[in-house]
């Protein structure tokens, strides 16, 4: 009796269950974890802006923060938990709900925003190197920078820009294609560096202009009239723009989870995202408010607060300083490229041509396609509008969020049969119709439609923060009275 053959190769062995031998994160990797992805150039402007620039009520945005960072704890520890019970990354477990076939194309829009993303932060990594390059030169001759060699430019990048683009891909690829131990390690270490980093800048601002510095912030912290009802608008506004900021990592949350040592490390480590957000907030202020008391001293008096990391070290005329900044900038930015962007990507990848791909072809698609954004993103991409079209893809990613938990928590009720996930054969619990199950995708495009209306339509745009909860929550409803009486 010949034995039926799959209809689609579903196994690779980089996105099947984890030995449990490499069950080995602890709480305190996760907080090096979420340390990582909030210890972000964007993260750092946006919370300093958040408490410096809007005017707002230190306590109304201290509270919103914590109120998302909780709302992000209950999220992930409901996606963290499946991956960490059954050892598989987010397009494995998305073949639960969807269908076998169906999510090798819907998670592979979070590979696309993740490849998108990926060559936007190399380039600007790369320009962080590109500084590097030119202080270094300049301190040989101060003149070579005139030459005609480094004036000319091809796709708006010259020389100086190509090579650092070239090397910083290299490098990416040569750390991220090392598998989840080196991830690991870097991780730890990226969390660990940055935050060395933020407490010596800050010693170094305190020991020269404590008094100043304390004396701005202690002006910044007021809680007079918190309890008003006009503090509710900015109170939601806060978590929403926080929230956001976090969100790209729900859906995918299952990558990093399943090597969890157990559930307590897990919900733990989770925990730790509140306390590395009021730290970093601590530290994004303080630096912020000391950076300007040093422009204001140094220089002409600024006309605005700057909250970019980069524009500070632009004011600031110190070789020394400048050169350390831009080294923990360098780390900082790739071990967030790392987890936000790449390892998304390639696990999407592998995903989608299981049979075809390894950790080496995959982060080669990657370095291609990333290159690709990275050169046409200053001449074209950045000038076409183009965040707005990767905007709408990632409106997907709420949706497929709340497909994932309403079918395994409420419709399977935690019951999943692992042998079936890696097979398409007729009969397989998971094949549904040739590998697609439409009543889950047709809750999904509604969710889409209800998400993706915050971004298109401008009476609805107030709501583009919570875009993604909404989007959650529409397919959580659509398809648990879609499935509820037939699974």
């Amino acid at each position: 009796m010949n034995q039926e053959k799959e209809k689609f190769q579903l196994t690779n062995w980089e996105i099947v269950s984890v030995n449990p031998a490499d069950k080995n994160w602890k709480w305190t990797d996760f907080f090096c974890f979420w340390a990582v992805n909030i210890q972000s150039l964007i993260g750092f402007s946006l919370i300093a802006s958040l408490y410096i620039i809007y005017d707002l009520n230190f306590l109304i945005v201290l509270s919103g923060s914590i109120f998302a960072s909780i709302l992000v704890y209950f999220l992930s520890n409901l996606m963290g938990n499946l991956s960490q019970k059954h050892g598989i990354p987010f397009p494995v477990l998305l073949r639960i709900s969807i269908g076998l076939n169906a999510a090798r194309y819907f998670a592979m829009l979070r590979g696309i925003i993740g490849v998108f993303f990926f060559g936007v932060q190399t380039f600007f990594i790369s320009k962080s190197i590109v500084y590097l390059i030119r202080i270094s030169l300049f301190y040989i001759d101060p003149n070579i920078l005139n030459k005609e060699l480094f004036l000319f430019f091809f796709l708006a990048l010259n020389l100086i820009d190509w090579i650092a683009l070239i090397i910083t891909f290299i490098f990416q690829y040569y750390l991220f294609t090392k598998g989840h131990h080196l991830t690991k390690s870097l991780i730890k270490f990226s969390a660990l560096f940055v935050y060395f980093g933020l407490i010596l800048f800050l010693i170094i601002i305190t020991s020269e202009h404590s008094q100043k510095l304390f004396l701005s912030f202690n002006q910044l912290i007021t809680f007079d009239n918190v309890f008003q009802k006009q503090n509710i608008s900015p109170f939601i506004s806060v978590t929403g723009t926080m929230f956001a900021f976090f969100s790209i990592l729900l859906l995918n949350f299952g990558d990093y989870s399943r090597y969890a040592k157990d559930k307590n490390h897990l919900h733990k480590g989770n925990l730790s995202l509140i306390l590395n957000l009021i730290i970093f907030s601590l530290f994004s202020v303080l630096l912020t408010l000391g950076a300007d008391i040093i422009i204001n001293s140094n220089v002409a008096q600024a006309e605005r607060f700057l909250t970019n990391p980069t524009d500070i070290i632009g004011k600031i005329d110190n070789v020394f300083l400048t050169v350390i900044s831009l080294l923990f900038i360098i780390v900082a930015s790739l071990s967030t490229n790392l987890i936000a962007n790449y390892i998304p990507s390639q696990n999407t990848l592998l995903n989608f041509l299981p049979k075809s791909l390894n950790l080496k072809s995959s982060g080669l698609l990657i370095i291609f396609f990333g290159l690709c954004i990275s050169v046409f993103w200053l001449p074209i991409l950045s000038q076409i509008g183009v965040l707005s079209f990767i905007d709408t893809i990632g409106s997907f990613f709420g949706p497929l969020f709340g497909l994932i938990v309403c079918d395994y928590y409420l419709i399977k009720k935690g019951n999943i049969i692992n042998k079936d996930i890696f097979s398409s054969k007729e009969g397989s619990s998971y094949i549904y119709s040739n590998g697609w199950h439409y009543k889950a995708i047709y809750a999904v495009i509604i969710g889409f439609i209800f998400a993706s209306s915050t971004i298109w339509n401008v009476n609805m745009q107030f709501l583009q923060s919570f875009s993604w909860l909404i989007g959650a929550f529409v397919v959580f409803v659509t398809y648990y009275l879609l499935a509820s009486g037939n699974e």
